[in-house]
This record gives structure tokens, sequence and C-alpha cells, in this order.
């Protein structure tokens, strides 16, 4: 319940993320591409740091992890510390919530 509460709060944020995380699963698992094209590759012609995340992502789905590393390495940053900042911010949102 507490969960449903918390998503509701951050709504943008879980549309943003659910969106992501369904358009990537959806890519590796039927090849099907509904994911959001780099903006900096179309509007300025050439890739930015975040280039191939999505990419990498999808090989983590597929448990490729060289291939996400030779994709692009800061796929294992990105990744943890967005599940701690998750964490963090559940946590928060709980304790001003039982408050």
């Amino acid at each position: 319940m507490l969960i449903i509460k918390y998503i509701a709060n951050n709504k943008y944020l879980a549309i943003v993320g659910f969106y992501l995380l369904f358009s990537t699963v959806l890519k590796a698992l039927t090849d099907i591409d509904i994911c959001i094209p780099c903006l900096w590759k179309t509007i300025f012609n050439f890739e930015c740091l975040g280039c191939g995340l999505t990419t990498a992502f999808i090989s983590i789905l597929k448990l490729d992890f060289k291939n996400a590393y030779e994709t692009n390495w800061l796929i294992f940053v990105i990744i943890p510390v967005g599940i701690y900042y998750i964490i963090q911010d559940f946590v928060t949102f709980t304790r001003k919530y039982k408050n």
C-alpha cells in the first residue's frame, strides 16, 4: 500500500521510469523498438557520454555483461546509483509518511 502511495506521489517520475523499463524489455525480448531516440545525437550529430546506455541495459537484460561494458561502461555506475537513489528516496518518503 505504501509503494502505491509512493508511486502516486512521484507519478511523473514513475511514468517515465515505467516507460523506459517497458520499452527496453520489449526491445530485448522482441526487437520492437519504441525507445526514445537520443536527442543530443539527433540535434548535434555526434554521440554524448550517455549514448549506448539503452543498448547496454538491453545487453544486461540478456545477461551479456561483456557487450554491455563495451557499449557503454557507465551503465555499471548508473544502475547502482539509480537503485541507491530510489531506495533512499523511498526511505525518506516512508519516514515522512509515518510521522
